[in-house]
């Protein structure tokens, strides 16, 4: 399981911090990441980070979202910043794990994030 929180209300400009924590320990899982829908849209990919530390960003958000984590906290955290109307959407986190071979995504419940205008 995932549990994703942090998602708001935030006028265009503004910040929000999300987090996700998984029922296991970050260590056992393969990559973690922050996935994004907007209303009519397919979902989207917006960060990871591997077990390793390896970092990837959608190049839409490069400069404006940081993914870190907190190993003692067992928590990956999406920093958000300089939020624009149009990434209205609501935001999962995913773990993709290694199982028997196959890799396997797992999705939290998601969290709304609003940006107003």
């Amino acid at each position: 399981q995932l549990q994703a929180s942090g998602g708001g209300l935030v006028q265009a400009g503004g910040s929000l911090r999300l987090s996700c924590v998984p029922s296991e320990s970050i260590f056992s899982i393969t990559a973690l990441g922050w996935y994004r829908q907007a209303p009519g849209k397919q979902r989207e990919l917006v960060a990871t980070i591997t077990s390793g530390g390896r970092i990837s960003y959608a190049d839409s958000v490069k400069g404006r979202f940081t993914i870190s984590r907190d190993n003692a906290k067992n928590t990956v955290y999406l920093q958000i910043d300089s939020l624009k109307p149009e990434e209205t959407a609501v935001y999962y986190c995913n773990a993709r794990k290694a199982v028997r071979g196959a890799l396997i995504d797992y999705w939290g419940q998601g969290t709304l994030v609003t940006v107003s205008s």
